[in-house]
């Protein structure tokens, strides 16, 4: 949905509800956020504010794709913040027990059966480096890049962002 700002409440009332029914309609299928982001980079105004809330993991076995999109948002003049949303005890930090799990793709439903120890020393090498890269890449695009746990709420994840950002003014 392409719209010009607004700071009405029914404008307010009118995008919370797309949002809604972009979640709900979402389903099980990929998200093709590279296709997207080269999209919303042509579609909208210069100079526009860009942020993404997004695990980036659609593309994590082979990112060229997404950050050439993201390079395409900055060449395009638009102020670009990604909010990285990860669940960092399990994604990021792998904290799971000592025995075996299925894990479900939520997007493409695809399942795997490990157990959790023989697998995490190689996980979190991939891991890391991904995260690394995805950093290295928002610092050169000047990309603000912010973690984003989903154990905590908006306002720890929102609040030092804004405050840093205020700072900067």
């Amino acid at each position: 949905m392409n719209t010009h700002a607004r700071s009405s409440s029914v404008h307010h009332k009118l995008l919370l509800h797309k949002l809604e029914e972009a979640i709900a309609s979402k389903g099980s299928s990929s998200t093709a956020l590279a296709e997207a982001l080269h999209q919303i980079a042509e579609n909208i105004h210069k100079r526009s504010l860009v942020i993404i809330f997004s695990d980036m993991f659609e593309s994590a076995s082979d990112p060229k794709d997404l950050f050439s999109a993201l390079q395409h948002l900055r060449y395009n003049k638009h102020e670009v913040i990604l909010f990285h949303v990860t669940d960092q005890r399990l994604e990021l930090d792998f904290s799971f027990e000592n025995r075996p799990y299925q894990f479900v793709d939520i997007e493409t439903g695809q399942e795997v059966k490990v157990h959790a120890a023989q697998v995490r020393e190689a996980y979190l090498k991939n891991m890391n480096a991904y995260k690394k890269e995805l950093m290295l890449k928002c610092a050169q695009y000047r990309i603000d890049f912010v973690e984003a746990d989903v154990n905590k709420g908006y306002k720890q994840v929102l609040m030092p962002y804004l405050m840093k950002r205020g700072k900067m003014n």
